[in-house]
């Protein structure tokens, strides 16, 4: 879910010409540039930083497993947040 929304979140900075060459920089102008300007709602801001924080988790962290409930509870929300990203997309 992590990369489905960072793809996303990707997208609308690339059509805004805002550049990023990391994970957290494209956090970073998502929050600076959407969320704070509530472009985005804060509540789908939070859901792409924990779905980061997630991800550093399971990427790096020691002996960290996600429960199916962990997933599921994260999988509707990532797609309200996805589907808001792509509709600011094509308002641009």
């Amino acid at each position: 879910m992590y990369y489905a929304a960072y793809y996303a979140v990707s997208a609308l900075l690339v059509k805004a010409e805002i550049n990023t060459k990391t994970h957290a920089g494209v956090k970073t102008q998502f929050f600076l540039n959407y969320v704070k300007s509530e472009k985005i709602e804060i509540e789908l801001g939070k859901v792409y930083s924990d779905l980061f924080d997630w991800r550093q988790k399971g990427d790096y962290g020691d002996f960290f497993d996600f429960t199916e409930d962990d997933v599921m509870s994260i999988l509707d929300p990532t797609k309200r947040l996805i589907q808001s990203v792509k509709k600011e997309i094509q308002n641009k």
